[in-house]
């Protein structure tokens, strides 16, 4: 966690920013009006009350409030920094350190309202007050990490823990915090502090324009079709492309809105070509339709920036300096990795489009297999190779069972207890927002509360993600977490079981393992409870490999209509089918991840972002049959915030990790359930979150470095030569 907010997660759900507030503040009052008008009038500032530890009203918060209440709690929060950095008493971690991670409640709290608007409730009206109030996180957070007083404080902490080591956990918060503000420019003079504060501010407004330019063209590009054209769409799916289309006013129509939960299935099934290449064509569109909503322009100056402001601290381009508190330490060493496993991806993508092009003749299509083909021909291979109809696999995953099995899981592996609150007895924000109580299984114990908002909606950003609303930490008291989890998965007619397809069950158990990971943290410190970027998706990502455990698959994959369980031959063709299209989903994920590195160790100046994206892409012999997975002008986890910009490797460098741990389970005696080893899972790798150094924690649990070879293995690609 950033001391800055104690809430680093939230900003993955904030449009990925970690500059995610605007300025304009409201008209300014005397201070004698200011001094007599009480601050927490706010209702978004005021503490939370009610069951579990306090939990956010969510069912009064008004969009309205949003800039009265980041203003007043952003000059509550610099007045307490003011107030230690100018203590006159000697520095301590006490005084100091300590005083930092207690400072900025009311803020924490707004923050928490605010991402709700920006990642679930966007409307107009939000957008329009969020456009005033962006550069104001910029601005706040610059008055913080340049100011001087307090950095001569916390250096001086720094310093002396050196001489006089500090307890194991207090150490690592000061070496945090300390790395944090060097990093961001606290050593710099004036004049470059002034220019790097103006470029933060100046990259806040690009960071939101950005975002809003890919949410118009995610709801301004929808595909209605009429009764005549929905060949080959399954059944569930029509039936809520009709719901969509009548709540857009198009009754008689069906909706293909323009996300991947509606495009994806669309581009599996539809037998309609033409129609297939209209939807692929506004999905990988987006943020690049040559209009006042297009992104090329706003990528290259954010480039721009980002290259000046690290040049300021001494370096060569924005990549060295982020990747040096990461596990991967340098840009090469992430490149690395990436090259190591892209010739296998590419080759296997060759040999998936001639499995393609081969099904394309049988059936008589004189066509050449061209990326909006890869989806459709890849389905009927898939039957072929392996009689396994996608549509048949669907029927046994129902949402509601699949959510029974996660909790399954969480109880199996952490002691975790899900039981539905009544409905009404937690304020939520949305009718379609459900809530759990979390208990420990033999205590009864709260460990916090679980919120699920499952379905698309207008004004909801796209994807899949984790939220805190509160962290735990011991420090002044236990805290139970609030976490949630959001997906975009298209609402089912009334009455209507919701089916998804296999790769989105995995990704619905990806994320709840980001869930269990802020439930199972047992750390002292705010601070502690964050994460290293290219180490967090690893606990998401290890999850997902309990989706086909057999205890999950026998017990809550059942037939929607008979309740039968998935039979074991469909078992055994899926696990059989596990390597089938792993040149596509590892070409177009490495795409974007090599991608956007080269875009960081490139230099920006006059760059031409569609020549660069399409000339790197070819140098890399990048298949033609398939796009990036994000196409640089919607690359949102890049260019709408920082939190993975080059950073986007950190997936593989995750799964490099996983495909190991996930190998140990394999060979335990217990196998995935096995006692021993799920309780040195959780102690070393979920419980200490960034409390101890995430190689060391990692050769704690497994006694040894992770290897490249068990990812290799997964993929079913030829393990490269030491």
């Amino acid at each position: 966690m950033n001391f800055l907010t104690k809430k680093a997660t939230l900003f993955v759900a904030i449009i990925f920013s970690i500059y995610a507030f605007n300025a304009c503040s409201p008209k300014k009052e005397s201070e004698s009006e200011t001094e007599n008008k009480p601050m927490t009038e706010n209702i978004l500032m005021k503490e939370w009350t009610g069951p579990y530890g306090g939990v956010p009203a969510f069912d009064l918060m008004k969009v309205e409030d949003i800039k009265e209440a980041m203003t007043k709690s952003i000059d509550i929060k610099l007045s307490e920094i003011d107030e230690i950095a100018n203590n006159q008493e000697p520095a301590t971690f006490e005084n100091t350190i300590e005083a930092m991670e207690r400072s900025g409640k009311e803020l924490e709290r707004v923050f928490t309202y605010y991402g709700i608007f920006s990642g679930n409730l966007s409307s107009p009206e939000f957008r329009e007050i969020q456009g005033e109030i962006v550069p104001l996180l910029s601005e706040y957070r610059s008055k913080i990490t340049q100011n001087k007083n307090l950095f001569l404080r916390i250096k001086t902490v720094y310093e002396n823990s050196k001489t006089t080591p500090l307890d194991t956990d207090q150490q690592r918060v000061v070496e945090l915090i300390y790395k944090n503000f060097e990093m961001d420019g606290a050593e710099l003079d004036e004049a470059k502090k002034e220019r790097y504060a103006a470029i933060n501010k100046e990259l806040s407004n690009l960071y939101n324009k950005f975002s809003n330019n890919v949410l118009h063209d995610e709801e301004g590009y929808i595909t209605y079709l009429s009764e005549d054209q929905l060949g080959g769409l399954p059944e569930g799916f029509v039936k809520s492309a009709a719901k969509i289309a009548t709540d857009n006013g198009q009754e008689g129509k069906y909706a293909i809105t323009n996300t991947r939960s509606s495009m994806d299935p669309f581009l599996t099934y539809s037998t309609e070509r033409e129609l297939r290449k209209q939807v692929w064509t506004n999905y990988y569109s987006r943020g690049d339709n040559n209009d006042e909503f297009d992104n090329k322009e706003l990528i290259a100056k954010i480039l721009q920036l980002r290259k000046e402001r690290v040049e300021l601290m001494g370096y060569a381009n924005f990549a060295d300096w982020r990747l040096q508190d990461r596990m991967a330490k340098t840009p090469e060493n992430a490149m690395k990795l990436m090259e190591a496993v892209w010739p296998a991806a590419i080759a296997r993508v060759a040999e998936e489009v001639e499995d393609m092009q081969q099904v394309a003749q049988q059936n008589g299509d004189n066509i050449t297999i061209e990326p909006w083909d890869y989806r459709f021909y890849a389905e009927k291979v898939r039957k072929s190779k392996y009689n396994l109809n996608s549509d048949e696999v669907k029927q046994y995953l129902q949402l509601d069972k699949l959510t029974e099995a996660m909790h399954f899981v969480a109880g199996e592996l952490f002691n975790f207890k899900f039981t539905p609150v009544p409905e009404g007895s937690v304020p939520v924000y949305h009718p379609d927002v459900k809530v759990w109580e979390v208990t420990d299984k033999d205590s009864g114990k709260n460990i916090g509360l679980w919120y699920l908002d499952p379905y698309a909606r207008q004004g909801k950003r796209s994807g899949a993600w984790a939220n805190t609303y509160r962290g735990h930490s011991t420090f002044d008291g236990l805290k139970n977490v609030l976490a949630s989890n959001n997906s975009n998965f298209v609402k089912p007619a009334p009455g209507e079981a919701l089916l998804v397809s296999w790769d989105d069950a995995t990704t619905f158990f990806h994320e709840f393992g980001h869930a269990l990971h802020f439930f199972s943290s047992n750390v002292k410190y705010p601070t502690l409870d964050g994460g290293v970027r290219d180490y967090t998706e690893f606990q998401s990502q290890l999850l997902e490999r309990w989706l086909s455990t057999d205890e999950v698959i026998q017990n809550f994959l059942v037939h929607q209509k008979t309740g039968e369980p998935m039979p074991a031959e469909l078992v055994q063709k899926i696990k059989k089918a596990s390597t089938f299209n792993q040149g596509f989903s590892t070409t177009e994920y490495l795409a974007s991840a090599i991608m956007d590195m080269k875009f960081h160790l490139a230099d920006p100046t006059n760059i031409d972002i569609a020549k660069f994206e399409r000339e790197t892409l070819a140098s890399l012999n990048m298949p033609k049959e398939l796009p990036m997975r994000h196409r640089t002008p919607h690359f949102g986890h890049v260019f709408s915030g920082e939190g993975y910009a080059t950073a986007y490797y950190g997936y593989m460098w995750a799964d490099v990790l996983t495909s190991d741990a996930a190998e140990a389970f394999a060979q335990a005696p217990g196998g995935f359930y096995d006692k021993e080893l799920a309780a040195k899972l959780v102690k070393y790798l979920f419980a200490p979150r960034n409390a101890i150094d995430p190689a060391e924690a990692y050769r704690l649990f497994r006694g040894r470095d992770a290897k490249i070879d068990a990812l290799m293995r997964d993929r079913g690609f030829p393990i490269p030569k030491k």
